[in-house]
């Protein structure tokens, strides 16, 4: 077997096989003795079937799976010699083999630029200092007070307003006659906080237990009721209560009761810490990102193909959940599959590029991940995204997600590594944010 290597384009190549005729002949006589041993042939005991007799019946399969059997060989043959790692699948041009007579083929995949790398040690990069905010921690522990809240009945007589949990009963009317699905009885609203439409929520307000009220309502193209979508209708409401929370003290009951922490100060303190580690991921990531600008500034970067479409395809799916979890489609903005693609190309690139850069420089540093941490990585995505792990598992062995898990890891090894190795200069929190505003307003 002898083969040439071709450079389609930085990022693509092309594998031009020769296989001479003796090689065929092997392939199909080893796998003519492998249709031979189970062949149940009528006139001859299984097993003891002439190849010839063989060849003949089994012609067609025999051809095929000898083509599959010597290109698979050869690929894998090939690509350890070359010590390549495609970044895609590997497509292969082929016809099937024919005894006695030479085979050619080719195969073509995409693998990574060749870069000359700059000089990514050393790299000087300012950080923000990491300080503890006490107008955060408050927030959080207001936000533990409202989730432990208590909801009581108003005792006095007075009108629905924001901070309200109102029970109304609700139908919207066409014709006099009530949509399907867009009517209620006891419905529970919490007034003020974007949970129903708003010219709904001007309804409520001003009510007092016991009083209804009409008004029309204009509802947007977005509606999940798609046959009310765009379309005005009457609304009917009638309140009947009003609920206001009553929210806890900060008190140790309280720290109890929302982690079993010991008092508030040992509350405070964890809230502290969280928000702490928190600010330390972002202001590294942010100094990160401006290591990787400072790198790739002025390097042109060959993009493969696959590796744009893979982040694209990844973009757009992201987009389309997030509407779905909204009670939306993606018709229902009004924008094609085509539109988000091309809004997410740039973001699609610029992913890429960075990959591209990151994967190069984790080759030069001979970095490897193990069977192992691609396990972990799994794991977790399996527990973040709620999936079945061994579900997920085999998913990734069919499709390759494994390779690209295994990628991803590499990148974020080169990337620690570049950042390890810089020299960080701290200045005060909030230092590097202004200076972004400013430069923004200036550009504005």
């Amino acid at each position: 077997m002898d083969y040439k290597v071709e450079d389609l384009t930085p990022t693509e190549k092309k594998v031009n096989v020769t296989v001479p005729a003796e090689e065929v002949n092997a392939a199909l006589s080893a796998t003519t003795a492998i249709y031979g041993r189970s062949a149940d042939i009528k006139g001859f005991r299984k097993g003891k079937v002439p190849s010839s007799v063989v060849e003949t019946k089994f012609k067609k399969q025999i051809l095929a799976e000898a083509t599959q059997d010597l290109v698979n060989y050869h690929i894998n043959e090939i690509m350890s010699e070359l010590k390549l790692s495609p970044m895609s699948g590997i497509q292969v041009d082929s016809d099937t083999v024919e005894k006695g007579e030479e085979f050619t083929y080719s195969f073509t995949f995409e693998v990574p630029p060749a870069l000359e790398l700059p000089e990514y040690k050393g790299l000087e990069v300012e950080q923000e200092a990491v300080e503890a905010d006490e107008n955060e921690v408050d927030q959080v522990v207001e936000r533990i007070r409202a989730n432990m809240a208590e909801l009581k009945d108003v005792e006095e007589t007075r009108e629905a307003r924001d901070g309200d949990t109102v029970m109304v009963d609700f139908a919207a009317l066409s014709d006099d006659k009530a949509f399907e699905g867009l009517k209620s009885n006891n419905f529970q609203l919490e007034l003020g906080q974007g949970q129903a439409l708003e010219a709904f929520e001007d309804l409520v307000k001003g009510l007092k237990p016991g009083e209804q009220n009409s008004g029309e309502i204009t509802f947007p193209e977005d509606f999940l009721n798609e046959d009310l979508a765009g379309k005005t209708a009457e609304m009917r409401v009638y309140l009947r209560g009003i609920k206001e929370k009553v929210l806890p003290e900060v008190n140790d009951e309280l720290a109890v009761k929302a982690g079993g922490f010991e008092s508030v100060a040992a509350m405070r303190e964890a809230i502290t810490e969280s928000y702490l580690q928190s600010r330390r991921q972002l202001v590294q990531s942010v100094a990160q990102k401006d290591l990787l600008d400072k790198l790739m500034r002025d390097m042109e970067i060959p993009l493969p193909k696959t590796l744009v479409d893979r982040y694209l395809d990844q973009l757009v799916q992201d987009h389309v959940q997030k509407l779905e979890r909204k009670g939306k489609s993606l018709a229902s903005t009004g924008k094609s599959t085509e539109d988000l693609q091309e809004e997410y190309r740039p973001q699609a690139e610029e992913a890429a590029r960075t990959q591209v850069f990151l994967m190069a420089v984790a080759n030069k540093e001979e970095m490897t991940v193990s069977p192992e941490e691609i396990d972990g990585e799994m794991r977790r995505m399996a527990m973040q995204s709620g999936q079945d792990y061994g579900q997920l598992k085999e998913y990734a062995e069919q499709t390759g997600l494994h390779v690209l898990i295994k990628d991803r890891l590499l990148a974020d090894k080169a990337m620690q590594m570049i950042y390890e190795n810089a020299e960080v200069t701290e200045v005060p929190a909030g230092s590097k944010s202004s200076e972004s505003e400013e430069q923004s307003g200036e550009e504005g």
